[in-house]
Parts: structure tokens; sequence; C-alpha cells
């Protein structure tokens, strides 16, 4: 096996969190006299992983346990604090709904922009055009403002943009939880594609049945650390049995 297209050593993120607990008048003047306190707050703490190409990897973890933080750090829009991370290739993700769509451009517009962000010619763009419209079920209405847009249409059509222009890492932080049913199926099909084409296929959801479904391996995270790595059924037995003793079931 080739080197992996994901591999972290001791990542950290360290995020800095001010509290402000005065009125909005007192603060707008006292904040020019002194700093409000602060708090350090680790999202993940020593993270060393390998992903290699063609795996399909859930990450499973309670909120706030640093799941979306890493994804983020791995598609490059947050730096890490400290450690080493390496990807070989493309990194493309979806993460909120319509995230990184322009609301004043049309859908059409919004592809071409997504794609010159990604590094590709227009001539290039076009040549996946088709195959974005067509999955994304916009019809006449890729030519419309994204503003116009439902949550649903602006989740179709980011999620046709981030599979369709094949990067070799994708990452999907539980967008999918929102679709409907038919979409969903459609977009797992599509994500078994792009896996069995070589990409390696990241995904945070707090949905263990689509988890067991699409990853073999799942990696555990609890307040910023990895609890576990390894086969979806043991990690996910493992992780629900945690949950269950902590709700006192």
């Amino acid at each position: 096996m080739g080197a992996p297209v994901v591999e972290t050593r001791g990542l950290g993120k360290e995020f800095r969190v001010r509290h402000e607990r005065l009125p909005s008048v007192k603060r707008l003047f006292t904040g020019l006299l002194r700093r409000f306190p602060t708090e350090r707050l680790w999202a993940l703490q020593d993270v060393s992983i390998a992903i290699a190409a063609g795996e399909a990897v859930g990450v499973i973890g309670h909120n706030g346990s640093g799941k979306s933080t890493l994804l983020r750090v791995i598609a490059g829009i947050i730096r890490a604090t400290r450690g080493e991370l390496i990807v070989r290739g493309r990194a493309g993700g979806l993460f909120e709904l319509a995230a990184g769509l322009n609301p004043e451009l049309s859908g059409r517009d919004n592809i071409f922009l997504s794609g010159a962000l990604m590094g590709y010619p227009p001539a290039t763009v076009r040549r996946y055009l088709d195959a974005i419209i067509d999955f994304s079920e916009l019809g006449q209405f890729v030519d419309v403002p994204v503003k116009t847009y439902s949550s649903g249409m602006g989740l179709r059509l980011g999620f046709a943009i981030a599979i369709t222009f094949e990067p070799e890492v994708l990452l999907v932080d539980e967008v999918l939880a929102v679709a409907d049913e038919h979409f969903q199926r459609k977009a797992y099909r599509a994500l078994r594609r792009v896996q069995q084409r070589g990409s390696a296929v990241v995904m945070v959801s707090h949905e263990m049945k689509a988890i067991r479904e699409l990853c073999p391996r799942v990696l555990w995270l609890e307040q910023g650390r990895v609890v576990a790595d390894g086969p979806a059924e043991e990690v996910i037995a493992r992780y629900l049995e945690r949950v269950g003793a902590e709700n006192g079931a």
C-alpha cells in the first residue's frame, strides 16, 4: 500500500474563548481600557491517524468532541496549533448547508466559482457542468440566485459540486442528516462510488446506521482525543455502551 492520503501526527488545535459578561454599552468603553478574560480550549489533542486512498472512515463522538474541527483542519479551512498534517492531493468537502456558495450568484455561477477555487480552468469545469446539474436535480433553478434556494436545494448543489470534482479526500460533516430520504439514498450511493474509484471518504455523523453502511472503520473522539480507532462495529458498540452508561441505561 502506498503512502496515506491523509496523515496527522500529534495534531492539536487550540481556540481562545473570550468571556464578556458586561452589558453592551459598558463593553464598548471598558473594552478599550482592559482585556477581557480568555479561556484556552483544546478542540484537538495529540491526534495521530493515517487514512489510505479508497478508505471510508466515520468519525463519531459527542457534540464538542472535535469531530468538525478535525475535518476543517484536514480541509485547510483552519490551521492546527501544533503537530503535523499531510494531505496528498485535493481535499474537498461539505460542512454546512450551502457552505461555500455565494448567495448573490446563480447556481451555475457558483459551480464555476467553486471549480476556480479548486484550481480548475473554465474548460474543465464545463466538462463537469452537466453532471453536477443532473445530480443536484436543480433543473432550470441552476440559473436562479442561490439566495432564493431552499436549504435542500443548497445542500444538493453543494454536495453535487463536492463529489463531482473528484477530490482525493472527500470530507462530509453531518449535513446529510437533514436531506430527504430520496437524496440521502442517492448521496450514499455516490459516496460509495467515490470510495470505489480511489478517493478517501471521511464522514462525521451522529447517524450510526449511516456510519455502519458506509464506513468499515470508525474513529471515536472525546474532548479532542482519540478514544478508539478500528472496525466500525467494535468501535460503535463501545461508544453506544458509554453513551448508555452516561444516560443511566
